[in-house]
């Protein structure tokens, strides 16, 4: 004895609504441990923040910090721990965008309209909507990282 489609089509929603629910939830944990560690520019400094773009570690590389000016000091820094902002943003982002995206099942399930920049700051969305643009500076940050570090010391 099957109900009516009203009846089928709540149903539906309500299974959509659970599952959402508890992708979220997955997501929201998975998050809660996630981390981001960015290396400066010029290589003084590595930082770490947490999910909430919380600096939760931060590292003087090699003895490069010791000749260093105090202002040029903190300036690396607080370059690093801009990047690494964004780039938890922008996967904070990632793992809730499909969470904007309309129901296939069940087209009345609109999704969640998120203000990113209001959330993060326009700067976070500076590199364009998309994934793309997140892993392409990530990349960016690969490259810095693994050059060879000779290559910028100066003798």
């Amino acid at each position: 004895m099957s109900g009516s489609p009203y009846e089928q089509r709540l149903a539906e929603a309500i299974a959509e609504l659970e599952s959402t629910r508890a992708a979220v939830a997955h997501a929201e944990a998975e998050l809660a441990e996630a981390a981001v560690t960015v290396r400066s520019k010029d290589r003084s400094s590595e930082v770490t923040v947490g999910p909430q773009g919380e600096l939760t570690g931060l590292r003087f590389l090699e003895d490069r910090y010791r000749t260093m000016a105090a202002g040029q000091l903190a300036a690396s820094v607080l370059e690093a721990v801009a990047e690494a902002r964004r780039l938890m943003a922008r996967q904070v982002m990632d793992a809730f965008e499909p969470f904007t995206r309309p129901s296939t099942g069940v087209p009345e399930l609109t999704g969640v309209d998120v203000d990113w920049a209001r959330i993060f700051g326009p700067s976070v969305l500076e590199d364009g909507p998309g994934r793309d643009a997140g892993r392409r500076r990530t990349d960016d940050i690969g490259d810095e990282i693994t050059e060879d570090p000779e290559e910028h010391h100066h003798g």
